[in-house]
């Protein structure tokens, strides 16, 4: 008997739970649904699935509060990261800035193409596939949510010496700015990090997907614009008077060279 991965949907209407587990099990998946978020806690403590969607207006519990419930199930149970992916009708930018901050995988906007969403879901599950096998480096980052760096895409330039106020720690994975730890979700920790190690270096918007995403053709310009909008929200906190990264206009990114080495 061939596996098919098990995919939650925490999903209250019906109808679309009906064609989520429909088009699922079709393509060779096990979908499991729940109407609330209880439900789905509970399906997750019995059986990790291998993606989880979850829709954001759910009765007993919002979207990002069950999605940081799970994440912090999952690290409980002490197995691979599971990949999640928001399903909303709410076309807000600020609510696909939560959900990307917050860490998820993707997120989908109702009403949506059932076979987009199946397609989505399988680029996931390959990616998170690639990030969790192989050497041991790979591993580690797959369990700390970061996202793994083919060597082939690593860029020809040695890293400098991180700007001034900036601290990378490896192998904690984490940033300082001006002594702070940074709390940053995967792709903002990749982000910064390229740039802290090549301050002045002018990075293009695909060449951030191409280095920074684990599959760059499945992402797009503005998921690139929607983590540097929440870095620049997270560094102005602990340093308002200062704009360490630079926008280009039609070209893309750079860390600013010249910093204060003390915040006012």
């Amino acid at each position: 008997m061939s596996f098919k991965p098990r995919i939650l949907i925490a999903e209250d209407e019906s109808g679309i739970a009906d064609t989520l587990q429909y088009v699922l099990k079709s393509d060779g998946f096990t979908p499991v649904w729940c109407a609330t978020a209880e439900e789905a806690i509970a399906q997750f403590a019995q059986e990790a699935p291998a993606l989880a969607i979850l829709d954001i207006g759910l009765p007993d519990l919002n979207g990002f509060e069950l999605f940081k419930r799970l994440q912090a199930l999952n690290q409980s149970m002490g197995g691979p990261e599971v990949p999640m992916v928001f399903l909303t009708a709410r076309s807000d930018e600020i609510d696909r800035v939560v959900g990307l901050e917050l860490g998820a995988d993707d997120y989908i906007a109702k009403p949506f193409s059932p076979r987009e969403l199946v397609a989505r879901v399988r680029t996931i599950l390959r990616r998170s596939a690639r990030n969790g096998a192989g050497a041991p480096a790979t591993a580690a980052a797959a369990n700390h949510g970061v996202p793994h760096q083919n060597p082939a895409q690593t860029p020809p330039e040695s890293p400098q010496a991180p700007a001034m106020p900036f601290s990378l720690d490896h192998e904690r994975m984490q940033i300082r700015y001006y002594g702070r730890v940074l709390e940053l979700s995967r792709y903002e920790y990749g982000l910064l990090r390229l740039l802290v190690q090549r301050p002045g270096r002018v990075f293009t918007r695909d060449e951030l997907l191409e280095l920074v995403w684990d599959d760059s053709s499945d992402s797009f310009d503005r998921t690139v614009d929607a983590h540097i909008k929440t870095l620049r929200a997270k560094l102005k906190a602990i340093a308002p008077e200062v704009e360490p990264i630079r926008t280009l206009r039609g070209t893309g990114y750079a860390l600013n060279e010249e910093l204060p080495t003390k915040a006012s």
